[in-house]
């Protein structure tokens, strides 16, 4: 009798040797010459372990190293419906999907279920530092019982239950692969990146849970979320959880004007740009137009001064004096609320930092710093931050009931994010976002495109008001 085929896990592959009987396998598999060896990716690992007991084809497996945990939630709470029908449907999708709620419907307390059904080596992974942490507290104190260790930020832990940040995890992806047997992106529409998403080709893991409110990339990688982590078993939008698991909400379009001189240096710099596009048949609608100008102005003298111009413009419809004057009357009618304030820029942040004495978080915000803004703003001693950009993800941010927008992207996915930094569940709770467009700007048009991306039920948008009409 022959020996046994027998799989191995080889630094992110599988290798299989001597090669079985029967046919099944072979789809699997590519032949490599360097070891006289069948060989194919560690992410094919379930998928042909199914196909080869289909065909009752024994094989020795010595490629997975992960293990059975005893895990029981140590945290009782009543899952939510919208959470239940989730994990209702990831189990019967084999254990394998992506789940697109909004930011504050649960999302995490949804992994911690899918943890606890599936008792796994489990590697939750993450995009920055500060999900990092979050996660680990939370890992801790729902599974008091099982080690939860750390890879990243200086930790190199390597233990059944692990967070990781996205980047650490890809470097460590061939050590990785055969060590967990449920994966959890948080975020995961980072994934589908050239070189993150080796985290998931290079593992074997049988079960995988995405999660993210908005999977869509500009380059249309999302689709990969399909190979990667398995089909869209579950998805709600802000409408559909808002006044149940979410807080009702409004949202206030506030357009305001350049003045005069404002308004001059905006044109001039928009049509010295815009003399620059001409001149090289280049078109902003589109994101290969923008890489495009972005090339072209690192190739002469006139590129570059046309980048600086479009830079400047932008700056000003931004930062214009109006919105300044819009926001100190928002913060006096809402003084009694808790107030995020978002810009696209550290320098308008800073600029209402400095203006009106509010705390300010940006990426130049130490990590002990940040906390300790955060969990003022808990406590109330601080009723309103200011932040560029970096609260956008995932962070858990202190309930808020307002949030005003004082510049932002096109970015559907931004746009979610900062409206559910103040969507948390309160009883009768009912939350304002005011966006503020600096109007005849470019501002505009990236409010029309995103709002194409981002249909809100029409109950909740104010349209063409301007400050004295509230």
């Amino acid at each position: 009798m022959g020996r046994t085929p027998t799989l191995t896990f080889d630094r992110g592959t599988l290798i299989l040797h001597p090669p079985p009987r029967g046919r099944a396998w072979l789809e699997f598999v590519t032949w490599d010459d360097r070891v006289e060896r069948f060989r194919m990716p560690a992410s094919a690992y379930r998928e042909f372990i199914l196909a080869v007991g289909a065909e009752g084809i024994e094989v020795r497996d010595r490629a997975r190293a992960f293990e059975r945990l005893e895990l029981d939630l140590a945290i009782t709470m009543t899952p939510f419906p919208h959470q239940r029908e989730a994990l209702g449907n990831w189990i019967e999708s084999g254990r394998r999907g992506v789940v697109v709620l909004p930011t504050g419907s649960g999302k995490t307390h949804l992994a911690l279920l899918a943890m606890a059904v599936t008792p796994r080596s489990t590697l939750v992974v993450v995009p920055t530092l500060d999900l990092l942490h979050q996660w680990y507290a939370n890992l801790e104190a729902s599974f008091p019982d099982v080690e939860v260790g750390i890879l990243g930020g200086g930790s190199h832990d390597r233990t059944p239950v692990l967070v990781a940040t996205y980047d650490s995890a890809a470097i460590h992806a061939a050590a990785l692969g055969n060590r967990y047997g449920l994966l959890i992106f948080d975020e995961c529409h980072h994934l589908p990146g050239n070189f993150l998403r080796s985290i998931a080709e290079s593992s074997l893991a049988p079960y995988r849970l995405g999660l993210t409110a908005t999977p869509e990339r500009s380059d249309g990688r999302h689709q990969d979320l399909l190979t990667l982590i398995g089909p869209l078993v579950f998805r709600r939008e802000i409408a559909d959880l808002a006044g149940d698991t979410l807080a009702r909400h409004r949202v206030v379009r506030i357009g305001v004007d350049l003045s005069k001189s404002e308004r001059a240096r905006y044109d001039n710099l928009t049509e010295r740009r815009n003399a620059f596009l001409r001149s090289k048949g280049i078109h902003l609608g589109s994101l290969e137009g923008w890489h495009q100008f972005v090339r072209e102005s690192a190739r002469s003298r006139a590129g570059r001064a046309a980048m600086l111009a479009h830079r400047e413009a932008r700056r000003i419809a931004f930062g214009t004096d109006a919105k300044l004057r819009v926001l100190k009357d928002l913060l006096l009618q809402h003084r009694a609320d808790r107030v995020l304030i978002f810009t696209d820029d550290n320098a308008t942040a800073y600029r209402v930092s400095h203006e009106l004495l509010i705390p300010a978080i940006t990426h130049q915000t130490k990590v002990k710093e940040r906390h300790e803004v955060l969990s003022a703003f808990r406590e109330g001693r601080y009723p309103r931050i200011v932040t560029s950009r970096v609260l956008n993800e995932g962070v858990d941010v202190p309930d808020a009931n307002i949030a005003i927008v004082l510049s932002g992207t096109g970015s559907a996915r931004e746009y979610v994010q900062r409206l559910g930094r103040i969507l948390r569940r309160g009883e009768g709770k009912l939350v304002s976002l005011y966006e503020l467009v600096a109007e005849k700007t470019g501002e505009e048009g990236v409010l029309k495109r995103r709002r194409a991306k981002v249909p809100l039920d029409p109950i909740n948008i104010q349209e063409g008001l301007s400050f004295e009409d509230l």
